[in-house]
């Protein structure tokens, strides 16, 4: 596939100056993705998820104008774009303060690298985990003796 000339200062935002860019899934196109379509029945709900290469433009767009903490959160994005809703939900709770013991987070990170193809989340999920073990927010197994 050839490679679409993208620059991210001249081209945000995407969806007015370079609607060609933005596509569902499904291949889509923005201008597709209507009411209208969604009354006769022609779209599905993966035609209103964004695609990875959508996200990682939307970084770019970021990273251009500074904001390199957003730039990395849609880089995370783009790297779960493609992962099951339920999947990214249940990564969600284990993230949460005291939802997930350190070798379930480990676990989570394992996962988002060797399955999911995520190191970026991976990274961030092994963040959180050292970051709720020096404050005291991860989860106590049932079996640990902190609880007995």
């Amino acid at each position: 596939m050839a490679r679409v000339e993208f620059d991210p200062t001249r081209d945000y935002p995407l969806g007015s100056r370079r609607p060609e860019l933005v596509t569902t899934p499904s291949g889509l196109r923005q201008n597709e993705v209507t009411l209208e379509a969604l009354r006769e029945g022609s779209l599905v709900a993966d035609d209103l998820r964004a695609t990875a290469e959508t996200i990682r433009r939307q970084a770019a767009v970021a990273l251009a104008a500074g904001r390199s903490a957003l730039a990395e959160n849609l880089e995370r994005a783009a790297e779960l774009a493609g992962v099951p809703a339920e999947t990214v939900l249940e990564l969600y709770t284990a993230l949460r303060p005291r939802r997930a013991t350190a070798e379930q987070l480990e676990a989570w990170a394992e996962r988002l690298e060797r399955e999911l193809g995520a190191p970026r989340t991976a990274a961030f999920a092994r963040e959180a985990l050292r970051v709720y073990e020096q404050r005291g927010l991860l989860a106590v197994d049932e079996r640990s003796p902190a609880q007995i």
